[in-house]
C-alpha cells in the first residue's frame, strides 16, 4: 500500500482564533485527513471544501458545512493531491467556466441590447404612458414652480386670451409665467407650459410669444413631453418623482430637450394652429431671426443656454414662419395695453418668489 500523501497545511477550524499547523494527508480515498502532529486528526471530504481566496504563493479554502472554516495550502501541490481539490476562479463561476474571450463577447452583446433599449424605450413608451398619470405628475411637478409663478389681474386676462386663441381645446393646456430671467419655455407633463419672464421681456410683440407658445403647445398635442423626459433624466424618473431641491428641478426642465424631428413637429402644429387662428406669424419669424442675429445660427452650435440651445437653427425656423405668412394683413392677437400686462406682471406680483442662479 503506498504512503499517503502529506501536504503541509495551516488552519482555522471555525471555532477558535487559534491558528494550527500540521498536514493534510490524502490516501486516494474520498476524504483528506488534516492532522497536527499532536494527535488531533480531522476529515473533510472531498466535496466539502471550496476555493474563496488566491495569494501569491497559496490558495486558501473554507468549508460548505463550515463558513468559518479556512485551510491554506501551498500553490505548487503534487499533481494528483491538486486534482482532487476545487480549482480557484480567476474571473467568477460563468467567465471561469466557458472562457474570457467567450463571455467577453456575450457581456458586449448584453450590453449593446441594453443601451439600445434604453435609448429607443422613450420613443414607444413616453406616448403611452396615460395622460391622467401624466397629469398627475405635472400637477406634482408644478404646482406654482416654488411661489415663481406671476400673477396679476390684467396680466392673467392678458394670458387667457392668448391662451384661448392659440389653443381653444376644451382641455385647455395650462399656462403660466415664471419669474426666471432667461429666453426660454417649456412644456411639462399634464398639459402644464411655462413661459419664463426672460423671453417675455425679450418679445417684441405679442405674436412672438403666441409662435413660442404655440410651438410648445404643439409638444404637448403630440405627446413629445413624456418621451423627452424619459429620454433626459432616464425611466427611474417615474418611480421617484423630482426629490431634488428647486434650483435643480429647474435647470432641469429648462434643458428638457426633445429631438428634432419632434421640434419640428412641433414646429409645423405651430404654424397650423396660427394659421386657423389668425394669428400672423410674421412675429414668430421676426424672433428667430433676432435670436440667429444675437446667438448664432449653426446648426450644431449650442448658442446659448434655454430654449433656442435645443431647437433647430433659428434662421431655418424664421424663412418658415415667414414662407407660411401667406397675406400681410393679420389682426393684432393682444392690444398693446394687453401685450404691456404681459410685460409687466411680474413686477407687479408682490408675492412671486425671485429665482436666483447658483
Amino acid at each position: 500500500m503506498s504512503e499517503p500523501v502529506r501536504i503541509a497545511a495551516s488552519w482555522y477550524d471555525g471555532h477558535s482564533a487559534r491558528r494550527h499547523e500540521g498536514a493534510l494527508h490524502w490516501d486516494g480515498g474520498d476524504s483528506f485527513v488534516l492532522d497536527d502532529g499532536y494527535g488531533g486528526r480531522e476529515s473533510i471530504a472531498l466535496n466539502d471544501l471550496r476555493a474563496i481566496d488566491r495569494q501569491r504563493d497559496a490558495t486558501v479554502y473554507s468549508r460548505t458545512s463550515m463558513a468559518d472554516f479556512r485551510l491554506t495550502l501551498p500553490k505548487d501541490l503534487p499533481a494528483g493531491f491538486a486534482r482532487n481539490l476545487p480549482s480557484s476562479g480567476n474571473y467568477g463561476a460563468w467567465i471561469d467556466r466557458h472562457g474570457l474571450l467567450k463571455m467577453s463577447a456575450v457581456f458586449a452583446v448584453v450590453s449593446a441590447a441594453a443601451v439600445a433599449l434604453f435609448l429607443t424605450a422613450p420613443e414607444w413608451l413616453g406616448p403611452r404612458i396615460p395622460e391622467s398619470w401624466e397629469r398627475r405628475m405635472g400637477d406634482a411637478m408644478v404646482g406654482d414652480f416654488g411661489g415663481r409663478v406671476c400673477h396679476s389681474q390684467f396680466g392673467d386676462e392678458a394670458l387667457a386670451k392668448l391662451v384661448a386663441k392659440v389653443d381653444p381645446a376644451r382641455e385647455k393646456v395650462r399656462v403660466g409665467v415664471a419669474n426666471i430671467d432667461m429666453i426660454n419655455a417649456v412644456a411639462l407633463p399634464g398639459g402644464h407650459v411655462l413661459i419664463f419672464d426672460g423671453l417675455i421681456q425679450q418679445a417684441e410683440s405679442p405674436e412672438e410669444i403666441a409662435g413660442v407658445l404655440a410651438h410648445e403647445i404643439g409638444h404637448v398635442r403630440e405627446r413629445h413631453v413624456m418621451t423627452a423626459m424619459l429620454r433626459q433624466f432616464g425611466l427611474s424618473i417615474l418611480a421617484s418623482g423630482f426629490n431634488s431641491g428647486f434650483a435643480e428641478g429647474a435647470f432641469g426642465i429648462a434643458t428638457l430637450g426633445y429631438s428634432r424631428d419632434a421640434e419640428r413637429e412641433a414646429d409645423d402644429y405651430a404654424r397650423a394652429r396660427m394659421r386657423v387662428a389668425d394669428i400672423s406669424p410674421l412675429g414668430a419669424a421676426g424672433f428667430f431671426d433676432r435670436m440667429s442675429r444675437q446667438y448664432g445660427d449653426g446648426e450644431d452650435q449650442p448658442a446659448m443656454t434655454g430654449w433656442i440651445a435645443t431647437h433647430p437653427a433659428s434662421g431655418e425656423r424664421a424663412r418658415a414662419y415667414r414662407d407660411s405668412a401667406g397675406r400681410n394683413a393679420y389682426p393684432p392677437v393682444l392690444s398693446e395695453q394687453e401685450f404691456g400686462a404681459l410685460k409687466t406682471m411680474c413686477e407687479e406680483d408682490e408675492n412671486v418668489e425671485e429665482f436666483e442662479f447658483f
